[in-house]
């Protein structure tokens, strides 16, 4: 029989070593929902940044879409979703007048390789529907992929609560199935417009 002390070798429990796991969160945000996670003179992204302490990158750019990059320990990144999650129900709720007019559903918009799509859809819609089922929360899977690369938007929308559960498990699923082949990163408003204008934007 072996001894216990050979199971102390192992680098500790399960949990420990989850804990040890980087993960990287992309979102798709718009001008409004970046503007409620900056704050004012980038003082509310300080304090996600700080009580989180996950790295939070917001991508540049004049365009209506901007991908907010979230990365650090699974409980780092999920401790920054909630933050966020909550700013946006905050925000949305600040805009009915001052009213509380019920919890109106926040909105997140994943950006996820598409070759784990199919691992977050299931067999048949299987595993999707487990995660809209569990959690309460709202989950649809782009069918198209997003302009010039190989990834796909994941909305999943509902009361904060319950869409920290449903990233929880979308995460569980991306990190047991890693991407396969090399993945095209989306980055929003990369038309000629749009490159046009930055160019002739003077920078002050």
């Amino acid at each position: 029989m072996a001894s216990p002390d050979g199971v102390s070798g192992m680098g500790g429990s399960p949990e420990e070593t989850e804990l040890s796991i980087t993960l990287t969160l992309r979102m798709l945000m718009h001008g409004k929902e970046i503007g409620s996670i900056i704050g004012k003179k980038g003082e509310t992204v300080k304090r996600i940044r700080e009580q989180s302490s996950a790295r939070i990158t917001i991508s540049e750019g004049s365009c209506p879409e901007r991908i907010t990059t979230i990365t650090g320990s699974t409980d780092a990144v999920f401790r920054a979703v909630s933050m966020i999650a909550f700013k946006l129900e905050e925000d949305l709720g600040a805009g009915s007048d001052g009213v509380a007019a019920g919890r109106a559903p926040v909105t997140l918009r994943l950006v996820i390789p598409a070759s784990q799509c199919g691992s977050l859809i299931g067999k048949a819609g299987t595993k999707i529907r487990e995660i809209r089922e569990s959690t309460g929360a709202q989950v649809q899977v782009a069918g198209d992929l997003l302009p010039n690369s190989t990834e796909r938007a994941v909305t999943v929308s509902g009361v904060p609560d319950t869409i920290i559960q449903c990233v929880r498990q979308i995460c569980a699923v991306i990190l047991e199935s890693p991407p396969k082949g090399a993945t095209i990163p989306y980055h929003p408003g990369l038309s000629l417009g749009t490159i046009l204008l930055s160019a002739n934007q003077v920078r002050g």
